[in-house]
């Protein structure tokens, strides 16, 4: 019999504050190994052509891929980067960013991640970004138990 995983609002408990809460990043979606992370346009998250900026694109990308992982490891855990890598595919202009996360494998302590993040604008999607991340189970901070 294995541990029961972590419920999907430890994702919301864990946003809710620092950098995720200051960017405004939003909790769509959380099953066990796969996450879906929004974040609406705003001026300062642009570069200067007007396209949602590489660092916010990697940060909400590495966000998802924590949650995804995260949500498939026993209560108690989390996941933390420990390597990240994007591809850059298409300027992000849309008036939303959407990433969507899957757990590819966990072994140990250490699992990889897959992110497709995708510029929205109304109900047109187009694949902006590509990343895969690994990450690190380590135990959750005791305010998060």
């Amino acid at each position: 019999m294995s541990a029961p995983l972590n419920p999907p609002s430890l994702a919301e408990a864990v946003n809710a504050k620092g950098f995720s809460h200051a960017a405004g990043f939003r909790i769509v979606a959380v099953a066990p190994g796969n996450a879906e992370v929004a974040l609406a346009r705003r001026p300062d998250l642009v570069q200067f052509f007007g396209h949602f900026h590489g660092g916010v694109i990697t940060a909400l990308a590495d966000q998802a891929a924590g949650v995804a992982v995260t949500s498939s490891l026993p209560a108690g855990r989390i996941g933390v980067t420990v390597e990240i890598k994007v591809n850059f595919l298409s300027p992000a202009d849309g008036t939303e960013l959407v990433a969507r996360a899957k757990t590819l494998k966990m072994s140990g302590s250490i699992g990889v991640a897959t992110v497709e993040v995708f510029s929205k604008d109304g109900a047109t999607e187009t694949l902006c970004a590509f990343c895969t991340a690994t990450m690190r189970a380590l135990d959750l901070p005791a305010e998060f138990r």
